[in-house]
């Protein structure tokens, strides 16, 4: 599995992931910095990539196209200090790496963490 680091993340996620052995890429590497959240999206699925973000827009696009890919994990937390959710992410991305390789949106919230398989359907 490997994680595409959204814009509204900062690059510092990349090590902090190196240390569980989980590749990463921040977008900022890969595409351009204001490139809006659907190029990003097709550039992860395409290339076999798991999108961490604190944008909603993700989930939404989702939910809207019916989409099976890519799998994004979304943190919805004031502060976004990667070293202080580091544990929870790392935890769920290992707990639910089998749903994010077949297609899944996880929800991390200080208080809860809830998975949904893709697509989407209202």
């Amino acid at each position: 599995m490997k994680i595409l680091i959204d814009m509204n993340l900062s690059p510092s996620w990349r090590p902090l992931l190196a240390q569980y052995g989980i590749p990463s890429l921040h977008w900022s590497e890969v595409g351009n910095v204001s490139a809006p959240d659907r190029d990003i999206m097709q550039w992860a699925s395409e290339h076999g990539y798991v999108v961490l973000t604190n944008d909603l827009d993700f989930s939404a696009l989702l939910a809207f196209d019916e989409a099976t890919a890519p799998s994004v994990v979304q943190i919805r937390a004031k502060n976004l200090d990667p070293v202080k959710l580091q544990q929870v992410v790392v935890m769920a991305l290992q707990k639910y790496e089998t749903s994010l390789k077949q297609g899944a949106l996880i929800t991390i919230d200080v208080r809860k963490l809830r998975v949904n398989i893709l697509p989407i359907r209202g």
